[in-house]
């Protein structure tokens, strides 16, 4: 179990080292990413907003656009077994 979910974590960092997506390229005027990785998607659990995705900066974990009935706010994506995904380790710096 602890091997699985350390490779699911290289496989996330992995991908966050792939793709820029601090500049304007692969994201929309709102900031959103316009195309998330394949394995991001495969991953993530459902019931979340794909289409209005962005990564957190202060710890590089995906968030995503909750509209709710009373507000709007950002909540973490979250895998199918409940994770954040994020494209770095926690406490990482950089």
């Amino acid at each position: 179990m602890k091997f699985s979910m350390s490779g699911l974590g290289f496989a996330i960092l992995a991908l966050g080292g792939c793709a820029d997506f601090s500049g304007q390229t692969g994201t929309s005027t709102e900031g959103f990413i316009k195309e998330l990785p394949e394995g991001v998607l495969e991953i993530a659990a459902p019931f979340q907003d794909l289409n209005a995705v962005r990564i957190e900066p202060t710890d590089g974990c995906f968030v995503y656009r909750y509209v709710g009935p009373v507000e709007t706010t950002y909540l973490p994506l979250r895998s199918k077994r409940g994770n954040p995904i994020c494209t770095r380790e926690p406490g990482a710096t950089g």
